[in-house]
């Protein structure tokens, strides 16, 4: 197998349980590099959320890229949107209306801000916006454009309250988005076309790279399409078990360097 591309979730898998991205780590994403392997961060946040872990791997440039908001968008490290499947704005409609009859709060992410929908937010909607590096802008519906291009639409609140609305979202609705419950207290949805196995498979294709050049890294259920989409998966020991699965390798957990372990084993050897 010839691997020519890594890609690696972050929260779970890329950063250790203190969510920071470890020494052993950069390491061996340092030498893969210099072996001519391309990193690849997968991950639901936009791109100016991985940038801190770019800069700290040293990829930058128009020539790497990252996949972000899960799926919904692939970019050059330079800006240029290479994969877009964005939501619409029925979709913000249908999604925002669910939200208040589930008693939930709601948002939605751009490439430049978070929009909420809520006049007051709870804790999780703060970190995601501080984790991110986005702004939060109250908007009420009517004051949502219909020309905002939207990667993603969210239910962010309680671990207790997300519980409860992932059970009673319609089947219509898993029918028409893509809709994944990322966190305890996330559950995103997305475009149906939109998924980081689908983005990673259309952006390997326009770097003219096979599923036999992939290898791909993970633990949620938010990667189980890229470890499936890729010819070597990889599923860290703390991934749920539908990622270890339908991974071909179970390496360490994160907080063992899975990440680097996996990379040692594949390519530094």
């Amino acid at each position: 197998m010839d691997i020519k591309l890594i890609a690696i979730d972050i929260d779970g898998t890329l950063l250790n349980e203190k969510n920071e991205l470890a020494q052993p780590t950069i390491d061996a994403i340092t030498e893969a590099r210099k072996n001519g392997v391309k990193i690849v961060l997968c991950t639901g946040r936009p791109l100016s959320g991985v940038q801190p872990y770019l800069d700290k791997l040293a990829i930058k440039g128009a020539s790497e890229f990252a996949i972000t908001f899960n799926g919904a968008m692939a970019q050059s490290l330079d800006g240029q949107v290479m994969v877009n499947h964005t939501i619409s704005y029925d979709n913000f409609l249908e999604t925002e209306m669910l939200s208040r009859k589930l008693n939930v709060n709601y948002q939605i992410e751009t490439t430049d801000s978070i929009y909420t929908t809520n006049r007051d937010t709870n804790p999780y909607g703060i970190a995601e916006s501080f984790l991110v590096r986005l702004p939060i802008k109250f908007r009420s519906p009517e004051e949502i454009p219909r020309d905002l291009v939207m990667s993603k639409a969210m239910f962010v609140d309680y671990p207790e309250n997300i519980t409860k609305a992932n059970d009673l979202i319609p089947a219509k609705l898993r029918d028409e988005m893509y809709v994944v419950q990322t966190e305890p207290f996330f559950i995103e949805m997305m475009n149906k076309q939109a998924s980081k196995g689908k983005t990673l498979g259309e952006l390997a294709d326009q770097l003219h790279l096979t599923k036999d050049n992939l290898m791909a890294i993970g633990d949620q259920g938010n990667d189980l399409t890229m470890v499936k989409a890729a010819g070597l998966g990889v599923a860290m020991g703390n991934a749920i078990d539908e990622v270890k699965d339908a991974a071909q390798f179970i390496t360490k957990p994160n907080t063992e360097d899975g990440v680097a372990f996996a990379i040692n084993k594949y390519i530094n050897h």
